[in-house]
């Protein structure tokens, strides 16, 4: 318990915390965009459970880090005289994501463009258990994000250089715990107003799309692909969330200059509900 008196094990802590609840906003985009396929009464079950399973997911790979690290080695390689990469477990698993992610992003665009959005709500809201199953998949994928992201910012030295291995355990833990905390307070409004604004649910969907190719580049990237002699690179997730929230402020002005116009056009639309009825009754 020394370690938290050091104000740098704060600094660690509040960093990964925050860190946390912006790589966990994915993650609440995609479980208000499959729960709001199921009955409103399963809604909050549904959050629930798939923040609470991501928190289990991210504590588990924590402990099992060894094994994690593991997955780096290269399984099997491919060698063409067009493409040269050497496949790994954590590079498979993160492809695998980013391709659940595009199918599941574009069909969910296509749905609501196409007005098959009432059909297949039915149809999904017989089980909870197909939403769970999807968000489960997902969670696995963020997970391994989320804490090779701790992993690389919390020394595991021996004090004073480091936390040493308990206590960067301890830091990491505590930040997934309170930073799953702070999602589960504020899933249900975060869910709510995605829900009620159309325009916030496609560029939700848009934000999964671009999601899904920057996972398909970092596990190309892990797996050390190349086309042509030309290696695959990452996407740094810097220029990601910075498009995201652009994107979101836009919209939000959007959202606030509606609100302004919607009591303009209600007054005119009674002034011309007005002058009909005048000339009706000049009329008879």
């Amino acid at each position: 318990m020394e370690i938290f008196l050091q104000a740098s094990t704060w600094i660690a802590l509040l960093t990964l915390i925050f860190l946390e609840i912006v790589l966990g906003i994915d993650n609440i985009v995609f479980i208000s965009i499959v729960s709001n396929k199921l009955e409103e009464k399963d809604r909050p079950k549904a959050r629930n459970i798939g923040l609470l399973l991501a928190m289990v997911f991210r504590i588990a790979l924590l402990f099992g880090i060894s094994w994690v690290l593991k997955l780096q080695t290269v399984i099997f390689k491919i060698e063409t005289n067009w493409i040269d990469a050497g496949i790994t477990g954590q590079s498979l698993i993160i492809i695998a994501g980013g391709v659940f992610l595009l199918y599941k992003s574009v069909a969910e665009i296509h749905h609501k463009l196409e007005g098959q959005e009432e059909g297949t709500k039915a149809k999904a809201s017989k089980t909870i258990s197909s939403a769970i199953i999807q968000i489960v998949m997902l969670d696995l994928v963020f997970s391994f994000d989320s804490i090779l992201t701790a992993i690389g910012l919390v020394s595991f030295d021996a004090v004073p250089v480091g936390f040493g291995y308990f206590g960067g355990m301890a830091i990491i833990i505590i930040a997934i715990i309170v930073s799953i905390i702070i999602m589960l307070i504020f899933a249900g409004p975060v869910s709510k107003f995605v829900n009620e604004h159309p325009t916030i649910q496609i560029l939700g969907l848009s934000f999964l799309l671009l999601i899904g190719v920057m996972l398909l580049a970092e596990g190309s990237h892990l797996a050390h692909f190349e086309f042509f002699g030309n290696p695959v690179h990452s996407i740094p997730k810097g220029y990601l969330y910075f498009a995201i929230f652009f994107s979101l402020f836009v919209e939000f002005i959007n959202l606030k200059m509606k609100k302004r116009k919607n009591p303009v056009q209600l007054h005119n639309s009674t002034i011309v509900d007005e002058k009909l009825k005048d000339t009706k009754i000049l009329d008879k």
